[in-house]
């Protein structure tokens, strides 16, 4: 991942996470699996909402309300320039670099 951050660090791309979580369970996840860009939290869900990143999932056969996994990429003014739902982790990256 490092690797990564890197080289969007060389285009002036910085990564940010942000997740519903409280801050005290993003330091333990980001403690144990050394990120290395900031997590953000949306606690009342609010960001995901404005995103389109909110909607009904299902977990385990139950329909619940929560995170999509998604990705943004803004340019400087914060405009919306690349988004992608249900994305998985490893296609962050490439995803985003396709359209640097």
């Amino acid at each position: 991942m490092s690797e990564s951050l890197d080289e969007l660090r060389e285009l002036g791309v910085e990564a940010v996470g942000i997740s519903p979580d409280p801050q005290e369970r993003q330091k333990r996840f980001d403690d144990k699996h050394d990120l290395g860009f900031p997590l953000l939290s949306d606690e009342d869900g609010a960001v995901a909402r404005a995103y389109g990143a909110w909607g009904v999932k299902n977990m385990y056969g139950k329909k619940k309300e929560g995170i999509v996994r998604s990705s943004f990429l803004l340019d400087e003014k914060g405009k919306v320039v690349g988004a992608w739902y249900k994305v998985k982790p490893e296609d962050t990256v490439p995803r985003a670099m396709a359209l640097l």
